[in-house]
Protein backbone atom coordinates (compact mmCIF):
# COMPACT_ATOMS: atom_id res chain seq x y z
CA UNK A 1 0.00 0.00 0.00
CA UNK A 2 1.71 3.12 -1.00
CA UNK A 3 1.00 6.03 1.11
CA UNK A 4 0.65 9.55 0.38
CA UNK A 5 2.56 12.41 1.19
CA UNK A 6 0.36 13.71 3.84
CA UNK A 7 0.05 10.02 5.38
CA UNK A 8 3.82 9.87 5.40
CA UNK A 9 4.28 13.08 7.48
CA UNK A 10 1.63 12.09 10.11
CA UNK A 11 2.65 8.38 10.24
CA UNK A 12 6.52 9.84 10.86
CA UNK A 13 5.79 13.18 12.75
CA UNK A 14 6.04 11.58 16.31
CA UNK A 15 8.83 8.85 15.82
CA UNK A 16 11.10 12.30 14.49
CA UNK A 17 9.69 14.72 17.65
CA UNK A 18 10.44 11.88 19.89
CA UNK A 19 13.94 10.87 17.94
CA UNK A 20 15.19 14.38 18.25
CA UNK A 21 13.76 15.15 21.83
CA UNK A 22 14.88 12.42 23.38
CA UNK A 23 18.59 12.89 22.12
CA UNK A 24 18.95 16.51 22.92
CA UNK A 25 17.70 15.61 26.28
CA UNK A 26 19.86 12.86 26.74
CA UNK A 27 23.31 15.32 26.15
CA UNK A 28 21.37 17.09 28.59
CA UNK A 29 21.16 14.93 31.21
CA UNK A 30 24.65 13.30 30.74
CA UNK A 31 26.16 17.14 30.69
CA UNK A 32 24.17 17.71 34.26
CA UNK A 33 25.92 13.66 35.35
CA UNK A 34 29.29 14.77 34.43
CA UNK A 35 29.05 18.43 36.20
CA UNK A 36 28.19 21.21 33.09
CA UNK A 37 24.31 22.49 34.72
CA UNK A 38 24.27 24.59 31.75
CA UNK A 39 21.18 22.43 30.60
CA UNK A 40 19.71 22.13 33.47
CA UNK A 41 19.28 26.15 34.07
CA UNK A 42 18.60 26.89 30.81
CA UNK A 43 15.34 24.10 31.00
CA UNK A 44 16.88 21.95 28.36
CA UNK A 45 16.85 18.87 30.61
CA UNK A 46 13.60 17.91 29.33
CA UNK A 47 11.38 15.29 27.62
CA UNK A 48 8.89 18.37 26.86
CA UNK A 49 9.31 18.76 22.48
CA UNK A 50 8.23 22.53 23.15
CA UNK A 51 11.97 23.00 24.93
CA UNK A 52 13.35 21.72 22.21
CA UNK A 53 11.64 22.59 18.33
CA UNK A 54 13.07 24.05 15.66
CA UNK A 55 9.80 25.29 13.57
CA UNK A 56 12.66 24.57 10.34
CA UNK A 57 15.02 22.01 11.61
CA UNK A 58 12.19 20.07 13.27
CA UNK A 59 9.37 20.22 11.64
CA UNK A 60 9.52 21.79 7.87
CA UNK A 61 13.02 19.90 6.76
CA UNK A 62 12.49 16.68 7.92
CA UNK A 63 8.72 16.70 6.10
CA UNK A 64 10.21 17.66 3.09
CA UNK A 65 12.96 15.04 2.73
CA UNK A 66 10.56 12.57 4.28
CA UNK A 67 8.15 14.00 1.44
CA UNK A 68 10.72 13.57 -1.17
CA UNK A 69 12.06 10.17 -0.30
CA UNK A 70 15.63 11.12 0.52
CA UNK A 71 17.84 10.39 4.04
CA UNK A 72 15.93 12.16 6.74
CA UNK A 73 17.71 15.16 8.14
CA UNK A 74 16.87 17.67 10.04
CA UNK A 75 17.93 18.65 13.71
CA UNK A 76 16.54 20.38 17.61
CA UNK A 77 17.86 23.33 19.31
CA UNK A 78 21.03 22.17 20.50
CA UNK A 79 21.50 21.47 24.26
CA UNK A 80 23.74 23.89 25.62
CA UNK A 81 26.89 22.37 27.04
CA UNK A 82 29.80 24.19 28.40
CA UNK A 83 32.49 21.29 28.18
CA UNK A 84 34.50 23.58 30.35
CA UNK A 85 32.60 22.82 33.38
CA UNK A 86 32.57 19.19 33.15
CA UNK A 87 34.69 17.71 35.72
CA UNK A 88 37.15 16.01 33.35
CA UNK A 89 35.98 18.02 30.04
CA UNK A 90 38.09 16.25 27.38
CA UNK A 91 37.36 12.61 28.63
CA UNK A 92 34.03 13.66 29.74
CA UNK A 93 32.81 14.99 26.37
CA UNK A 94 32.85 11.85 24.94
CA UNK A 95 30.33 10.22 26.84
CA UNK A 96 27.83 13.50 26.64
CA UNK A 97 28.81 13.44 22.88
CA UNK A 98 27.37 9.60 22.82
CA UNK A 99 24.49 10.08 24.68
CA UNK A 100 22.63 11.56 22.02
CA UNK A 101 23.17 8.54 19.48
CA UNK A 102 23.04 5.90 22.35
CA UNK A 103 19.26 7.19 23.13
CA UNK A 104 18.59 6.71 19.42
CA UNK A 105 19.31 3.43 19.56
CA UNK A 106 17.70 2.30 22.45
CA UNK A 107 14.38 3.88 20.94
CA UNK A 108 15.29 1.66 17.77
CA UNK A 109 14.71 -1.08 19.96
CA UNK A 110 11.35 0.35 21.58
CA UNK A 111 10.17 1.08 18.27
CA UNK A 112 10.52 -2.82 17.41
CA UNK A 113 8.48 -3.54 20.45
CA UNK A 114 5.49 -1.32 19.19
CA UNK A 115 5.79 -3.37 15.83
CA UNK A 116 5.56 -6.23 17.98
CA UNK A 117 2.58 -4.98 19.54
CA UNK A 118 0.50 -4.23 16.30
CA UNK A 119 0.95 -7.64 15.03
CA UNK A 120 -1.75 -8.59 18.32
CA UNK A 121 -3.78 -5.03 18.17
CA UNK A 122 -6.81 -4.09 16.34
CA UNK A 123 -7.29 -4.21 13.50
CA UNK A 124 -8.03 -0.42 12.78
CA UNK A 125 -4.80 0.66 14.48
CA UNK A 126 -2.21 -2.39 13.43
CA UNK A 127 -1.37 -1.12 10.29
CA UNK A 128 -0.91 2.18 11.36
CA UNK A 129 1.32 1.22 14.76
CA UNK A 130 3.43 -1.07 12.17
CA UNK A 131 3.74 1.17 9.99
CA UNK A 132 4.67 4.16 12.89
CA UNK A 133 7.25 1.51 14.36
CA UNK A 134 9.49 1.00 11.11
CA UNK A 135 9.43 4.95 10.82
CA UNK A 136 11.14 4.79 14.38
CA UNK A 137 13.40 1.93 13.58
CA UNK A 138 14.64 4.21 10.50
CA UNK A 139 14.44 7.50 12.04
CA UNK A 140 16.44 6.43 15.04
CA UNK A 141 19.19 4.40 13.27
CA UNK A 142 19.34 7.21 10.48
CA UNK A 143 19.96 10.15 13.40
CA UNK A 144 22.22 7.67 15.28
CA UNK A 145 24.71 6.81 11.98
CA UNK A 146 25.00 10.29 11.22
CA UNK A 147 25.09 11.99 14.06
CA UNK A 148 28.59 9.76 14.59
CA UNK A 149 30.05 10.93 11.57
CA UNK A 150 33.26 12.43 12.71
CA UNK A 151 32.75 15.75 11.65
CA UNK A 152 32.17 18.49 14.13
CA UNK A 153 30.17 19.97 15.78
CA UNK A 154 28.08 16.19 14.93
CA UNK A 155 28.58 14.17 18.27
CA UNK A 156 31.12 11.54 16.14
CA UNK A 157 32.98 15.16 15.86
CA UNK A 158 32.73 16.12 19.68
CA UNK A 159 34.16 12.03 20.35
CA UNK A 160 37.00 12.34 17.87
CA UNK A 161 37.77 15.35 19.82
CA UNK A 162 37.34 13.62 23.27
CA UNK A 163 39.58 10.62 22.06
CA UNK A 164 42.54 12.44 19.60
CA UNK A 165 46.01 14.24 21.47
CA UNK A 166 45.62 17.31 22.91
CA UNK A 167 47.67 19.06 19.73
CA UNK A 168 45.35 17.49 16.87
CA UNK A 169 41.98 17.68 18.76
CA UNK A 170 42.36 21.46 19.17
CA UNK A 171 42.90 21.50 15.20
CA UNK A 172 40.36 18.71 14.45
CA UNK A 173 37.99 20.90 16.31
CA UNK A 174 38.70 24.25 14.64
CA UNK A 175 36.50 22.11 11.94
CA UNK A 176 33.46 23.15 13.67
CA UNK A 177 32.84 26.42 11.95
CA UNK A 178 32.60 24.60 8.66
CA UNK A 179 31.14 21.28 9.75
CA UNK A 180 27.60 22.56 8.60
CA UNK A 181 28.72 23.95 5.05
CA UNK A 182 30.62 20.94 5.02
CA UNK A 183 27.65 18.47 5.99
CA UNK A 184 24.89 20.27 3.59
CA UNK A 185 27.71 19.93 0.46
CA UNK A 186 27.69 16.25 1.55
CA UNK A 187 24.22 16.12 1.30
CA UNK A 188 23.23 17.67 -1.89
CA UNK A 189 26.06 15.54 -3.62
CA UNK A 190 25.29 13.04 -2.82
CA UNK A 191 28.80 11.56 -0.72
CA UNK A 192 26.37 11.68 2.22
CA UNK A 193 23.59 8.83 1.25
CA UNK A 194 26.89 7.04 -0.19
CA UNK A 195 28.84 6.90 2.70
CA UNK A 196 25.72 6.40 5.65
CA UNK A 197 23.66 3.84 3.63
CA UNK A 198 25.67 1.01 4.19
CA UNK A 199 26.36 1.41 8.02
CA UNK A 200 22.42 2.42 8.10
CA UNK A 201 21.55 -1.27 6.68
CA UNK A 202 24.17 -2.84 9.05
CA UNK A 203 22.77 -1.42 11.94
CA UNK A 204 19.37 -2.21 10.97
CA UNK A 205 20.09 -5.65 10.43
CA UNK A 206 21.84 -5.95 13.84
CA UNK A 207 18.89 -4.46 15.65
CA UNK A 208 16.22 -6.67 13.57
CA UNK A 209 18.54 -9.89 14.49
CA UNK A 210 18.68 -9.37 17.84
CA UNK A 211 15.34 -7.93 18.76
CA UNK A 212 13.03 -8.81 15.55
Amino acid sequence: MELSIIQKIVIYALPVIFAITVHEAAHGYAAKYFGDMTAYKAGRISLNPIRHIDLFGTIILPALTVALGGILFGWAKPVPVDFSRLRNPKKDMLWVAAAGPASNFVMAILWVFVIKFSMNAPEYIAYPLAMMGKAGISINIVLMVLNLLPLPPLDGGRIAVSLLPMKYAMKFAQLERYGFIILIALMFSGVLSKVLDPLINVVYALIISLFG
